[in-house]
């Protein structure tokens, strides 16, 4: 178990707490600003109820942005009207002659608290809107646009964009630290479990296979199973095996995940250059590969050759073996037997994938299989 890392959107939270000292500073700049100009006001006592206003909406948003479940739509829609209201009731509060006398307007820097947290909240694009919105209230309140009006509007905007950008990058960087540290756990525990396999199984399929090798029938059919095993265990705790299903963000290549099934008794053609698929097509079709050699093992009766084409716009393989080989109709006797391997392994994979299984055979002729997969796109 891994402790001492914050829960994803653990990181948003250091920015939430940056937005509420940011309210505080700026509510205790709004009461100097009151108290110094109150007595150019209309009317000071109705000034001196708005900073009240002001300072119980900074209580209330620093309480409510506090619990992540809380920081929706409601709360930053009410703290955008809160703010909206106050620039409206502004002009009324301190009076025209005073704003055009050039006194700064009652909320000053305390309004861009809505910008902070919709940045913070959504990235840029949300917080330029409300840069947006309150900027243009301000304006509208003024009646006139002065450079400094002009000038605070956009600081405003660029803040909103800024602080934007830092969340976004900040909520990035804590997914990609859980992803590393969940990365991290899981190969100690991969690093374990391969303690343990290496102590126990590892040495009874090897020592299953250097007694059985010279034996004849199904005790040597057995002891070549067992080095199979053990070879696909080793490259699985080694980690040399597929990737893990959850990394789609760049192409596998093909030939990598089909060389675990080269071998004495399998020979594996593929192009010099890579074979790249999505990870998660590249998985499904190897394991197609997987069970078609699987059963060419079981009833192909010895060598079986896999060729891997890359047409540009689908990949092909083809996979042959030398056994017996069977009617058309036994696939179908098989399916109604219940014995579903070639169906859903085989043929279920590729239908998923939007790609074709075409299986050949004639009673003592050989089986061919060939998996045919589109690239999507090209």
């Amino acid at each position: 178990m891994v402790t001492g890392v914050s829960a994803p959107g653990g990181f948003e939270l250091p920015l939430w707490r940056a937005v509420a000292v940011f309210r505080v500073a700026s509510l205790a700049y709004v009461c100097v600003v009151v108290l110094r100009d109150a007595d150019r006001y209309a009317h000071p006592l109705l000034a001196g109820l708005l900073v009240l206003v002001m300072a119980v909406w900074t209580a209330v948003t620093a309480i409510g942005y506090a619990a992540g479940s809380r920081r929706g739509w409601p709360l930053l829609l009410a703290d955008l009207g809160v703010v909206v209201a106050i620039l409206l009731a502004t002009p009324w509060v301190m009076g025209r002659d005073a704003l055009a006398a050039g006194l700064p307007t009652m909320a000053v820097a305390w309004l861009s608290g809505p910008v902070l947290a919709w940045a913070v909240s959504g990235g840029r694009r949300r917080g330029a809107l409300a840069a947006l919105v309150i900027g243009a209230t301000d304006l509208a309140t003024r009646g006139m646009a002065t450079p400094t009006a002009i000038n605070g509007a956009i600081l405003m905007l660029l803040a909103g964009v800024v602080v934007g950008h830092v969340a976004r990058l900040t909520v990035t960087a804590g997914e990609r630290l859980q992803r590393a540290v969940e990365i991290e756990a899981a190969t100690r525990e991969r690093e374990r479990l391969a303690r343990d396999i290496h102590d126990s199984v590892l040495q009874v399929l090897a020592l299953v296979q250097r007694r059985g090798e010279r034996l004849d029938g199904e005790a040597g059919e057995l002891a070549r199973l067992a080095g199979e095993q053990e070879a696909a265990l080793r490259m699985m705790i080694s980690g040399t095996g597929p990737m893990p299903a959850d990394d789609v963000d760049s192409p596998v290549d093909l030939r990598g995940l089909l060389g675990r099934y080269a071998s004495g008794t399998v020979s594996l053609s593929a192009p010099a250059t890579p074979v790249p698929l999505p990870p998660p097509v590249a998985r499904e079709l190897a394991a197609a590969i997987g069970a078609a050699l699987d059963n060419a093992a079981r009833h192909g009766g010895g060598h079986a050759w896999v060729l891997v084409e890359d047409e540009g716009t689908a990949v092909t393989v083809s996979i042959r073996d030398e056994g017996p080989g069977f009617t058309p109709e036994r696939l179908a006797e098989a399916a109604a037997q219940g014995r579903l391997g070639v169906t859903h392994a085989i043929q279920g994979r590729l239908a998923d994938l939007g790609g074709t299984a075409k299986i050949s055979s004639t009673p003592d002729a050989g089986t061919e299989v060939e998996l045919t997969v589109p690239r999507r796109g090209s």
